[in-house]
Formats: C-alpha cells, sequence, structure tokens
C-alpha cells in the first residue's frame, strides 16, 4: 500500500478511496460539469424554480425592487459574517487533522475547505466533501481514507449542531405555538440526531467486525481502519468542548448572516427575530446537503421560502425577496469567488505543497 503507483485520474472521486497512492493526478472539474448528470442537476431545479415563478409572476413581481431597496452597509455586513465562517471552519478541520496525527497551516486548511465548497456549489452528491481529501492528498502525504474520515466526523459535527440549535431556536421562535409543519420539522430533526448517533455508535463498537466478516479484500479492511482513525481519532474527549465552541459559532454565523439580510430589506410586516433567523438559516443549511443538485439548489430555497410564509407568516414576495439575497450571498458568491480562487490556487494542480511535518500527536490510539 505504502509502494508509488502510476499517477492516474479515477474515473469518480469515490474511485480515489480505492487505494492510497503516493502521488495522485489533479481530477478536472470542468469535465466533470460537463458531465450529463451534473448539467441536469443544475438544469432541471433551474426549470423548477423558472416554473414557481412563472405561476407566481404576479405575487413576486415586486422582488427585484424589494432586493434592489436593500441597505447596503447591512448586505456587506452579512457577507462579512458569513465569510467568518470560513476560517473558523478551517480552524475545525486542522484541529481535527492533527488529532490523526497530520499538521496543516491554517491557511491552507481554509482554501482547501473553501475550494471544496466551491465544487459543492457546482457539482452534486457533495463531491466537494470527497474533493477536500483528496485536495489534501495531492498536496501532501495525508491518507487519502484518514482524511476523509476527519470529514465525515466534521459532517457529523455539523449535524448535531444544526439539530441541536435549530430545535433550541425553533423552539424558542414558536414558544406561543407551533404550525403542524413545523412540528414535522422538529420531529425530522430528532431522527436525524438518533440516526446520526446510532451510526457512530455501531461504527465505533462493530465496525471492524461487520467489515472482517463481509466477503471483501484485505484492502478493504485496511481502507476502513485508516477512515474510522479519521472519524475517531479526530474527536477525543478532553477536545470536545472546543470543537463544540467552534462548531456552535460556526453555524451562528449563518443565523446572523439571515438575521443581518432581513435588517438590510427592512420589511416592517417581518418580525422574524434572532431565534428565528437561527431556525429558518439551519433548515436552509440542512437542505443544501441534498445530493440531488449542487448546494441543494431548489430544494433549500423552496424549504426556506415554505418556513417563512408557513411558520412566520411572512408574505410570499418578501420571503422570496430574503431568500434570493441569502442566497446570493451564501452560494453565488462562493460560485464566482471560489472560481477565482480554484484558478489561482495550486492546490487543485496539486502544486501547493503542504509541510510534511507530522503533528506532535499520533492518532494511534482512537478515542
Amino acid at each position: 500500500m505504502d509502494a508509488a503507483l502510476p499517477r492516474h485520474e479515477p474515473d469518480s472521486l469515490i474511485d480515489a478511496l480505492d487505494h492510497e497512492p503516493t502521488e495522485v493526478a489533479p481530477l478536472s472539474l470542468g469535465r466533470r460539469l460537463r458531465e450529463p448528470r451534473t448539467i441536469l442537476s443544475i438544469l432541471v431545479p433551474l426549470g423548477i424554480i423558472a416554473f414557481f415563478l412563472y405561476l407566481n409572476r404576479d405575487r413576486l413581481s415586486a422582488v427585484p425592487e424589494l432586493i434592489l431597496q436593500a441597505n447596503p452597509a447591512l448586505v456587506a455586513l452579512a457577507f462579512i459574517v458569513f465569510y467568518l465562517g470560513f476560517p473558523l471552519r478551517g480552524y475545525r478541520w486542522q484541529r481535527l487533522l492533527k488529532e490523526t496525527g497530520f499538521a496543516i497551516p491554517l491557511r491552507g486548511s481554509t482554501e482547501i475547505l473553501y475550494i471544496s465548497w466551491f465544487v459543492n456549489c457546482v457539482v452534486p452528491a457533495k463531491l466537494g466533501d470527497v474533493y477536500r481529501a483528496y485536495l489534501l492528498k495531492m498536496n501532501s502525504r495525508a491518507s487519502l481514507s484518514r482524511t476523509f474520515g476527519t470529514v465525515f466526523i466534521e459532517r457529523i459535527l455539523d449535524i448535531f449542531a444544526i439539530a441541536i440549535l435549530g430545535l433550541a431556536a425553533g423552539f424558542w421562535s414558536f414558544r406561543s405555538g407551533m404550525p403542524e409543519p413545523i412540528r414535522l420539522v422538529f420531529v425530522v430533526g430528532i431522527v436525524v440526531v438518533v440516526v446520526a448517533a446510532i451510526g457512530l455508535l455501531t461504527m465505533r463498537n462493530f465496525g471492524r467486525r461487520i467489515i472482517v466478516r463481509l466477503p471483501l479484500p484485505s484492502s478493504v479492511l485496511e481502507l476502513y481502519e485508516r477512515f474510522e482513525e479519521g472519524v475517531f481519532g479526530a474527536v477525543r474527549l478532553r477536545h470536545l468542548p472546543v470543537l463544540a465552541t467552534v462548531t456552535g459559532l460556526i453555524w451562528m454565523t449563518e443565523g446572523l448572516r439571515l438575521y443581518i439580510v432581513v435588517l438590510a430589506l427592512g420589511f416592517s410586516d417581518v418580525t422574524l427575530g434572532l431565534s428565528g433567523a437561527i431556525f429558518v438559516a439551519l433548515i436552509g443549511s440542512l437542505l443544501t446537503a441534498i445530493p440531488l443538485s449542487p448546494a441543494g439548489l431548489g430544494f433549500a430555497q423552496a424549504g426556506v421560502i415554505g418556513v417563512l410564509t408557513v411558520g412566520y407568516g411572512v408574505p410570499l414576495a418578501e420571503a422570496t425577496a430574503i431568500t434570493i439575497l441569502d442566497w446570493v450571498i451564501s452560494v453565488l458568491s462562493i460560485i464566482v469567488l471560489g472560481a477565482i480562487v480554484y484558478v489561482v490556487s495550486p492546490m487543485p494542480r496539486g502544486m501547493g505543497r503542504i509541510g510534511q511535518q507530522p503533528a506532535t500527536k499520533s492518532a494511534a490510539t482512537p478515542v
């Protein structure tokens, strides 16, 4: 497994986990953008959105004017608050990697993470998460499967944070009465947390036993062991308070961004409040994980508009304006700025050599 293998580009990002090459070649994002499934994943949601806009064209005719009337200073503030989340995410991933035995500068972890977000915004199936591990492998000697384990546990931390913060914000926001559709959202959130917790416990206690009993090559077991080291070696009990605090701050930036967007639009008939903004923003973030379209295109917007109109009684035009402006900041800006970073960064070409010094602590014994 440690011998040098020929450089090659796998047919899919998942194929990259089938081996641990010393060197890997850069992936062609342009080729993946030209794939029919990628094109369909963008065109179909756009068609549905266009159809929705056409059906409600009279009620939504004022949306462009509402957006143009937004306070530029507050829009800029929402943009800044959103982008403050990236160094926090980079710091969290840096800590997770360090616990698995690999040290990476904060700038490197943040840059790779931002590029992976760009990929998630233009390619479906959350392939940006796998691409993040692949980028680190291209630019260092980090284990691909172990790194993917850190990305996986990071997503689990996000799921717990979204569910806990969302439930808390929702309970406070709807303390005077909860609509039935919102109650269903709460049930789904609780189920997601329970399923994630059971999945982690199963992996921790029985994962290796299950893999051993399956008719799989020994190389798969070796890859799984590295992956499990990344998952459980990255999160040590003594570091959980710091990780939980950073994760909470990350998702507070999401809610604060939406809250500022609402303030920027200045709707007198919208009384969302900070707790409501956090709840709606976290629902939208959760829906971006739907793998059928890039960044949950169509699904996330429909969910946010639905919660705003059904849960908070926001008129359709105002809800649509809030959703579009928030999407411009949280998705469109990543597509635009991320494309620039993707072009100028040496990381996607495997030329951003990350220091090879190991972390001070080894992840040989996962917790």
